[in-house]
């Protein structure tokens, strides 16, 4: 019994981490996919109808002063505008140049103020600049900004939340505050869980964070719900998968029961 009880706990084990290094690969491939189909959007479609838009304006000149015709083509226009601005805003969406050319800060400032925009929620932010983090660690705070306050605004009713960046000489915290109604006490144990439950959105930031050997709290009252992500800056030597120390640990299991 006990040798069976040490195989079930492999197998577990074993299951356990590949199911952890697939999510892992999934995100990078997510991410990856976001980030060229903002370039294609970028490069070729807004191209696309950025010449659109010239040769209407060209149409427009040769067209009769207050005809039917030029109405038309200024409308025509009217909508190339508008299309152009809505793929730029999509492509900057899916993968914002700023997080590669200037970080993080400067990225989640620029996406805070879009969000508060299009939103209608007033959002207070601090993100004082300071020396660049690394690239996963930048896209993983910013990916976790998003889903917070895309979670804001469809779920909590807030009329304002509050985004605090702070970058410590051990440690980065990034914490999202709203004002909306709050989570219940059963829905919020459903959420702090690992299971499906938690929903995609929670369960990729957990991911994005277990990569870093962060860590994901939320906290909820009938005054509004808070997330924050905590990232150690220098974390602790990892074994070089997680697999390999799942096995090691099961087969020191399994040799204590032989």
């Amino acid at each position: 019994m006990a040798l069976e009880h040490a195989e079930l706990e492999s197998l577990v084990l074993q299951r356990t981490a590949e199911l952890q290094i697939l999510s892992q690969r999934l995100l990078k491939v997510q991410d990856e996919e976001r980030r060229k189909l903002a370039r294609d959007l970028h490069d070729s479609t807004g191209q696309t109808l950025a010449a659109l838009k010239i040769n209407v304006s060209f149409l427009e000149a040769r067209s009769q002063p207050d005809s039917s015709e030029r109405a038309i083509v200024a409308e025509v226009r009217a909508l190339a505008d508008q299309a152009i601005r809505e793929i730029r805003t999509m492509s900057y969406l899916l993968h914002p140049p700023l997080l590669d050319e200037v970080g993080f800060a400067c990225a989640a400032e620029w996406y805070v103020e879009g969000f508060a925009k299009r939103s209608g929620i007033d959002v207070s932010a601090d993100f004082p600049t300071g020396e660049r983090l690394p690239k996963n660690m930048e896209l993983a705070l910013f990916r976790v900004l998003q889903e917070c306050l895309t979670n804001v605004h469809r779920h909590s009713g807030a009329n304002a939340v509050t985004v605090v960046f702070q970058q410590k000489p051990d440690l980065v915290i990034l914490k999202v505050q709203d004002s909306g109604r709050g989570i219940s006490a059963e829905r919020l144990a459903l959420l702090r869980q690992t299971g499906a439950e938690s929903g995609v959105g929670l369960a990729g930031m957990r991911e994005r964070m277990n990569e870093l050997t962060g860590r994901l709290e939320i906290e909820s009252s009938a005054g509004g719900t808070t997330v924050q992500a905590t990232v150690p800056l220098y974390p602790a030597a990892r074994p070089p998968s997680f697999e390999n120390y799942a096995r090691a640990e099961v087969a020191t299991a399994v040799q204590s029961y032989q």
